[in-house]
């Protein structure tokens, strides 16, 4: 009975709010029934559609699902020499060891496949597991597919609790002109909800220390 783990995240580039990193696993022989609920990379579903599909897998796999929140990645991004991708490749590795699979399916945001797939194995306890790094994996996978529905719908239910609480945030990405407002008129108010690693954050720090600095 041979286990399949997919892993894929939600949430990496945004300066508000927590990167989801999930992991689904099933057993080989009915990884077709991935295919029958038609699961597909998350961006290309409606949220309605995501959350059908994410109920439907729930009923046919297992998952596990770790949340990343800002101050936790900007702690990890203060370290020397790490970035983004060695962040998720040590929250890949502690779904992969907790699961224990025979086999697991990896979204690689490095350009690197090889380096990255190979950073992972140095993490894992068993280094027997057969790993399978490659990008857009969600596209060629189904066990991944699944896994980035179940990171997105997650993301999707952070974002509005965020939204309840501290009022139209916008999707979150330094790009919309939303959450641009946002951020400038509460980058200080609410620490934490920022990623302050984030350079859209940081622009308006440092803004105001200069203000300050011309005004003395």
């Amino acid at each position: 009975m041979a286990i399949i783990l997919g892993i894929d995240e939600a949430g990496r580039g945004p300066v508000i709010g927590s990167l989801f990193i999930a992991g689904v696993y099933i057993e080989e022989s009915k990884q077709d029934k991935l295919k029958e609920i038609k699961v597909k990379d998350s961006k290309l579903l409606s949220r309605k559609k995501r959350d059908e599909i994410y109920k439907d897998i729930k009923k046919i796999a297992k998952f596990k699902l770790i949340k990343v929140e800002p101050k936790e990645i900007d702690s990890f991004l203060e370290k020397d020499n790490l970035n983004l991708n060695w962040l998720e490749a040590y929250k890949t590795a502690e779904i992969i060891n907790d699961v224990n699979p025979d086999k697991v399916y990896i979204d690689s945001p490095s350009p690197n496949k090889t380096a990255y797939k190979n950073y992972i194995i140095k993490l894992l306890k068993n280094k027997d597991i057969d790993i399978i790094a490659e990008h857009k994996a969600e596209s060629k996978f189904p066990v991944v597919a699944a896994a980035s529905i179940i990171a997105k719908v997650n993301r999707d239910r952070e974002l509005d609790q965020l939204e309840k609480k501290y009022g139209n945030i916008g999707p979150g990405y330094s790009s919309n002109e939303i959450t641009q407002k946002f951020v400038k008129e509460n980058w200080d108010k609410h620490p934490e909800l920022f990623r302050k690693s984030w350079i859209t954050w940081r622009n308006h720090k440092d803004k105001k220390e200069q203000k300050r600095l011309d005004e003395f």
